[in-house]
């Protein structure tokens, strides 16, 4: 089948796939043989539930094996639409099925051939109804599958063509050089499959456990592969030395704070005062994780006053213009009363001014340069860098970090900041290349937000409380889980099917649910509140869009803005009081959390309210777990308890991938905390055999640890 090296092969290269399909293929990341065959099922049909048609029941999603009774009748209807219509049959009784605008089906079904049909079941009255099933001829010396997998789509593929093209990769598994990553104790020992096993299992599985052994393999095999780059990141932090700063009296920068530091923030300061300054000289490579409003800035303006007092400067990336451009508002100021001199550059700095400003940076004369991404530019240098910031850690990748920080002559330490909380324990096996500092109290006068849970039956309420907020002066942010109308797959993915494996069934008709889209619901606000100034926010729009409504909202232009969570890290606004989050039950704890701390941070008293017709026991308790709990630490260690810790791995929104996120598949429906606590030792064990991973028996888990950190030879060494 033309190449002869099945992962390698150009996906263009099986049969059937011209320059469309490679097309709409590339768009689910699939260029190769092998991406093809790590393009995993997100669920799978239970076919093999069969009934017979006087044990179906209204509403039932299954299977039946039944005959065709008649030839199938095609009636037109004016809208050029048609519908064809013919009766099944077994020794039970018998059915009516139809099908839209399917007329080439009366050459399909033939009186006295057997179908498995596979679907919803209707009951109108005494009669069994159908509609459009799912079908398969039943052929003697033809066993059918009783799982069937579904795949992720785009545009211009079909379950079918995927289906089909994965099957030609898994026929050729035995013949492929193909490397088994896991070591061998370590797959043994947790009672794996070979990985040709692994792949049969997770696209063809004979049985429900089949499906579950092999997620389980991948899911094990990219934990530690996940695993080893952060211990191979760690170990070589070990190996390098920083600048050792002199000490300074911490009041001598308190003294010019409006407020006092919490004990928190004290504590935070001197971890990182102790790294920066201590006699070890090791580089520093520590992470603040804290709470929405618990002083994050406050302590890396410390760090950062401390390091420019040594003589050495200090960069502050952030992952928005419109933050980055408030963080220098609140700075610059405060920097400026102790001579130290600050630049600001992002996409929107005018070209000018950025030669002025990397000019500066370079001769020295700038001491803190805080921007974006423009930051990671190769002529962005400067002339003695001695501390690199992050914030908003968990939207740059370790890649993105070692940019950040290779620019420079010798390696400035480095300080991230993650307003994610995440338990502690879960932090040391996340974030192992880190140290990690926790800002778990916060600042007095926090507002506490009060929250509360509601269903569709409160909307006129809910608009109510809307209205009253705005006419006091307020506004209002509303987040939908969707950008568009549908975001569904092209066929009918969800016609009929018992999902099991990945999901319990009754989660995933919460998720099949239709989502609220920011585009459609703003247009339902605007109509709403006529009098009201709304506007919708999403990610697909251009950066410069974003960052103006943005500075519209924020400057009191706007009243209602529409989202979907590229809100969640977004700009101070003390004057958002109200969020309304839509489909509640379809974010993450934490990720709530995030977007209730968008508001509760001026003088106003403010609210969220969460808009959910789940009905499923497990959404309920997590959406009362927000109810209850205002602490980010303890919504944390909840979600972890309920979900594990794959909702806290750093992976890429589904958007334009930035270079350093990660792609971690099926380690987001990881649930396992032993396991992740497995996979790293085991990689701990790797690399404390191999640091570099450059013997031959590694190789290829070298080059998959770089793939799937998205880092090159140098950001590894």
């Amino acid at each position: 089948m033309g190449e002869s090296n099945l992962t390698e092969r150009p996906i263009k290269a099986f049969p059937g796939i011209g320059e469309k399909r490679a097309a709409a293929f590339y768009k689910l990341g699939v260029k190769t043989g092998g991406d093809l065959l790590r393009h995993f099922p997100r669920a799978y049909q239970n076919r093999g539930a069969v009934k017979k048609l006087n044990e179906v029941r209204d509403g039932e999603i299954c299977s039946v094996i039944a005959s065709v009774g008649t030839v199938p009748k095609t009636v037109m209807l004016r809208s050029h639409k048609s519908f064809s219509k013919f009766v099944i049959f077994d020794e039970t009784g018998k059915a009516t099925v139809t099908f839209f605008n399917q007329n080439y089906l009366r050459d399909v079904f033939h009186v006295g051939e057997e179908f498995r049909f596979f679907t919803k079941i209707r009951i109108n009255g005494t009669k069994v109804e159908m509609t459009s099933p799912q079908f398969e001829p039943v052929r003697m010396g033809h066993p059918l599958p009783d799982y069937v997998p579904i795949y992720g789509l785009a545009s211009g593929l079909t379950q079918k063509m995927v289906s089909y093209t994965v099957g030609l990769a898994l026929n050729e598994l035995d013949e492929a050089p193909i490397p088994e990553l896991l070591p061998e104790a370590f797959r043994q020992e947790k009672g794996l499959p070979t990985v040709r096993d692994a792949y049969r299992m997770i696209h063809r599985p004979d049985t429900a456990e089949d499906a579950d052994t092999g997620k389980r393999y991948f899911m094990t095999e990219a934990l530690y592969l996940f695993s080893l780059g952060i211990a191979m990141t760690r170990e070589t932090r070990r190996r390098k030395t920083g600048i050792v700063m002199k000490p300074f009296p911490l009041t001598d920068f308190t003294r010019a704070l409006p407020f006092a530091l919490t004990e928190a923030q004290e504590r935070c300061v001197r971890e990182i005062f102790a790294d920066l300054t201590g006699g070890s000289g090791l580089l520093m490579s520590r992470m603040v994780s804290g709470d929405v409003g618990s002083g994050k800035t406050a302590v890396a303006a410390a760090a950062i006053w401390l390091t420019v007092k040594n003589g050495y400067q200090a960069e502050l990336m952030v992952p928005t213009g419109i933050l980055a451009s408030q963080h220098y508002e609140d700075l610059e100021p405060l920097f400026a009363s102790f001579g130290i001199r600050t630049a600001l550059l992002t996409g929107a700095t005018t070209a000018g001014e950025k030669r002025k400003i990397k000019a500066g940076f370079l001769s020295g004369e700038i001491d803190v340069l805080i921007g974006t991404h423009a930051l990671l530019t190769e002529d962005v240098i400067p002339k003695r860098l001695g501390l690199a910031v992050t914030d908003e850690q968990h939207r740059f990748g370790v890649a993105q970090r070692a940019s950040l920080a290779e620019r420079a002559g010798e390696p400035p330490h480095l300080l991230v900041m993650s307003a994610t909380p995440i338990p502690r324990t879960l932090a040391l096996t996340l974030y192992g290349d880190l140290d990690v500092s926790l800002l778990d109290s916060m600042p007095p006068g926090r507002q506490k937000v009060d929250t509360f849970v509601v269903d569709e039956s409160y909307r006129e309420r809910l608009n109510a409380f809307i209205r009253k907020n705005v006419n006091a002066g307020g506004q209002v942010y509303i987040v939908c889980p969707a950008v568009e109308e549908t975001e569904e797959d092209p066929d009918e993915l969800w016609q009929g099917g018992e999902i099991v494996d990945f999901f319990t069934f009754a989660d995933m008709t919460e998720k099949k649910k239709k989502k609220k889209s920011a585009v459609r619901f703003a247009e339902e606000m605007s109509a709403a509140f006529p009098e009201f100034r709304v506007a919708y926010l999403h990610g697909k729009m251009k950066q410069s869009e974003k960052d103006d409504i943005m500075r519209r909202f924020a400057d009191g232009e706007i009243q209602i803005l529409v989202s979907t969570t590229v809100i969640e890290v977004g700009v101070n606004v003390p004057n958002a009081c109200l969020m309304i989050v839509e489909n509640a039950e379809s974010f993450g704890l934490s990720q709530l959390h995030q977007l209730r701390g968008r508001v509760g941070r001026g003088t106003r008293k403010s609210y969220c309210v969460l808009v959910s017709d789940a009905e499923t026991e497990s959404a309920k308790k997590r959406l009362d777990v927000m109810r209850s709990s205002n602490s980010g630490f303890v919504i944390a260690e909840e979600d972890l308890k309920l979900r594990g810790p794959g909702d806290f791995f750093p992976v890429g929104d589904g958007s334009a991938r930035q270079s350093g996120e990660f792609r971690m598949g099926l380690t987001s429906l990881c649930d396992d905390m032993d396991l992740l606590r497995e996979a790293a030792a085991a990689a701990g064990e790797t690399v404390a055999a191999d640091p570099d991973l450059s013997s031959p028996e590694n190789r290829f888990r070298a080059e998959a640890v770089r793939a799937l950190f998205t880092l090159n030879a140098e950001a590894m060494n």
